[in-house]
C-alpha cells in the first residue's frame, strides 16, 4: 500500500482517461489504473478512427467541432471527406438529416447521382441520392493517444496497469482503491472513465448506476477488386445498415451494428460479418476476393445517448467521465478540457467557450432509483 494520497485516480486508460488525466495532471497529484496490460486495448484500439461532424447528433456537434480544430492544429488529422448515400426512397431520410444539422455549424450539401457516381464508382445505381460532408477525416488515433500518454507522464502523473478495481471505500474524505490482485491506492477523488465498465465502478463506489450500456460494433478488413482508391470518401448508409472506407488498398466494412452486450473482451460474431457482406455485395460492384481480418468494439451509451462529465449527485468525490459511445475518439481534445474544467472548477477556455456544459451532467439523471452500497455506508461513518 502506496502513502501517498492523489488527488485524482482516474479508473481506465483508453482515449478518455488518458486525455483526462493529461489536462488534469499540471494542476494535481493524478493517478491513472487501468485493467489491461496496456492502455487502450478495448474500444481505443479498435476505432474505426474517423473524424466525422453529424456523428453522435447535435449534441455532439459542440465538442466534435471544437476538438476538430484542436486534431487539425496538432497534425491528427488527413482529410478524406464523408457521403450519407440512399436509394430514391431514402429521399425524405436524408433531407431530414439536412434540417436535423440546420444552424449546427455542420457544413454539409447535397449531391446528385451523378456526383455520387464520380465520388464511388461502384456503387449501384439505385444509390442515386447522397449528402456530402467535405470536412470529414481519418484521425491517428494511436498518435493521439499516446500524445496524451506522454503529456500525462510529463506532467507527473503515475500509470498503473494490470490494476483492475476490486473494491472502493471512502472514509474520512479518502478513497481506498483496492485492485483484484491486492494493491492498495489511496485518493481524494475518484474519475470514472471505466468506458463500458462504467456502471460497475459507480456501484463500487456506492453511486447510483447511470445505465450506461455497451454495444458491440463489428468491423471487417477487405481485399476487393478492383482496388479500393485510397482517396474514397468514408460511405455511410442513411439508414444505418453499414459504412465503409479504404484503407491502404483495403475496405473497412461495418454492419453499423450495436448489439446490447456485457463488459468484456468484444470479438466479431460470424452471423454479423455475414450480414455486413451480404448488404456491401447488393450496395457496390466490387468482387470481395477475401475477408482479412475481422474484429469488435465496444461503445457505451447513456440512455439519452451523451455523454456524462461532472461530480456524482449522491457520492462525494466520485466523478463521471464516460457514456461517450463511439464518438469518444473524435470528441476527445474538448471533452477532457471541459471534463477537467468541470471538476477543477475552471472556467471555460478558448477551446471550451460555447459548449454548455449542463447538457452532459450526471444530474440530469437524478430521477433514476438508487441502489445503496451497504459497504459504502458504513465506510464513510
Amino acid at each position: 500500500m502506496s502513502d501517498r494520497v492523489y488527488d485524482f485516480a482516474i479508473v481506465g486508460a483508453g482515449m478518455a482517461g488518458a486525455s483526462l488525466a493529461a489536462e488534469l495532471a499540471p494542476h494535481a497529484k493524478v493517478l491513472v489504473l487501468e485493467a489491461e496490460d496496456t492502455p487502450g486495448y478495448h474500444s481505443t484500439g479498435r476505432s474505426a478512427a474517423f473524424w466525422e461532424e453529424c456523428y453522435g447528433g447535435p449534441g455532439v456537434v459542440p465538442l466534435t467541432l471544437a476538438s476538430g480544430r484542436y486534431l487539425r492544429e496538432n497534425g491528427f488529422l488527413r482529410e478524406r471527406g464523408a457521403l450519407y448515400v440512399g436509394r430514391g426512397e431514402d429521399r425524405e431520410l436524408l433531407d431530414e438529416f439536412v434540417q436535423t444539422f440546420d444552424g449546427t455549424g455542420v457544413t454539409i450539401e447535397r449531391l446528385d447521382a451523378e456526383e455520387l457516381k464520380q465520388r464511388v464508382p461502384a456503387i449501384r445505381n439505385d444509390w442515386c441520392d447522397a449528402i456530402w460532408e467535405a470536412a470529414c477525416a481519418d484521425i491517428d488515433v494511436a498518435g493521439l493517444h499516446q500524445d496524451y500518454l506522454r503529456r500525462l507522464k510529463a506532467s507527473g502523473a503515475d500509470i498503473v496497469c494490470r490494476a483492475q478495481v476490486g473494491e472502493l471505500k471512502r472514509s474520512k474524505g479518502v478513497w481506498q482503491i483496492t485492485t483484484v490482485v491486492g494493491d492498495v491506492f489511496s485518493a481524494s477523488n475518484i474519475v470514472n472513465a471505466a468506458g463500458a465498465w462504467a456502471d460497475p465502478i459507480a456501484q463500487m463506489a456506492g453511486a447510483t448506476p447511470l445505465g450506461i450500456t455497451p454495444y458491440r460494433r463489428t468491423v471487417v478488413q477487405l481485399r476487393v477488386t478492383p482496388q479500393a482508391p485510397a482517396d474514397l470518401p468514408l460511405v455511410l448508409d442513411i439508414n444505418g445498415d453499414f459504412y465503409f472506407k479504404s484503407d491502404n488498398g483495403r475496405l473497412w466494412l461495418s454492419p453499423h451494428d450495436e448489439i446490447p452486450t456485457q463488459a468484456c473482451d468484444a470479438a466479431a460474431e460470424e452471423i454479423d460479418v455475414a450480414r455486413v457482406i451480404d448488404r456491401f455485395q447488393r450496395v457496390t460492384d466490387w468482387n470481395i476476393e477475401a475477408v482479412e481480418r475481422r474484429w469488435a468494439g465496444l461503445r457505451s451509451f447513456a440512455p439519452d445517448r451523451l455523454p456524462v462529465y461532472g461530480a456524482d449527485p449522491e457520492v462525494d468525490g466520485f466523478f463521471w467521465f464516460a457514456g461517450q459511445g463511439g464518438f469518444g475518439i473524435q470528441t476527445a481534445p474538448a471533452a477532457a478540457r471541459l471534463g477537467a474544467q468541470i471538476i477543477l472548477g475552471h472556467e471555460a477556455d478558448e477551446l471550451t467557450r460555447g459548449i454548455d456544459r449542463t447538457a452532459y451532467d450526471p444530474r440530469r439523471f437524478l430521477h433514476l432509483e438508487r441502489a445503496p452500497n451497504p459497504s459504502q455506508v458504513s465506510s464513510d461513518m
